[in-house]
């Protein structure tokens, strides 16, 4: 492998990821230390660890997404339409509980960000809106999220269908 310098390096980790890969893994390999892209190898791991993280929280807003359409918009599309509103939130639910299963040390930090699934779920429903000719501002979606993860987690929506 040609030896490329510090600065070569940390050019290649925006021009060419998987050389920039394969080197660093290189160098760790070769026990380089000091030519690792270290600023850049510690970015990444992070990523790799919010990626999981980030995959509940779209899960989470889904839920929460759901459970707000299922709240406030039941008059509009009618209990029957809400059905696939309560097959989502237990799809995403099965699919969260099966991600904490795997990744134990997500579970504490899934239930600090639902204000961050909020945030999307809130945006979804401004699209969901507008896509039915609805004005969003007409229906005072709140800032802050209206749900707890315990209700979001748990909430049975079948009950509520009698």
């Amino acid at each position: 492998m040609k030896t490329v310098s510090k600065e070569e390096l940390k050019e290649l980790y925006d021009k060419d990821f998987p050389r920039w890969v394969d080197i660093n893994l290189q160098l760790l390999k070769e026990k380089a230390y000091d030519l690792v892209d270290w600023e850049n190898l510690l970015e990444e791991i992070e990523d790799m660890g919010r990626r999981y993280l980030d995959t509940c929280i779209s899960y989470l807003a889904i839920i929460l997404e759901h459970l707000y359409k299922w709240d406030n918009f039941k008059n509009l599309v009618g209990t029957d339409g809400g059905r696939s509103w309560i097959r989502s939130v237990e799809n995403s639910r099965t699919r969260i509980r099966a991600m904490l299963k795997e990744y134990p040390s997500l579970r504490n930090k899934l239930s600090e960000e639902i204000e961050r699934a909020w945030i999307r779920a809130r945006s979804k429903l401004e699209i969901w809106l507008r896509n039915s000719d609805y004005d969003p501002e007409d229906f005072n979606i709140p800032e802050k999220c209206p749900y707890n993860y315990e209700e979001a987690m748990t909430r049975d929506l079948k009950k509520e269908l009698k």
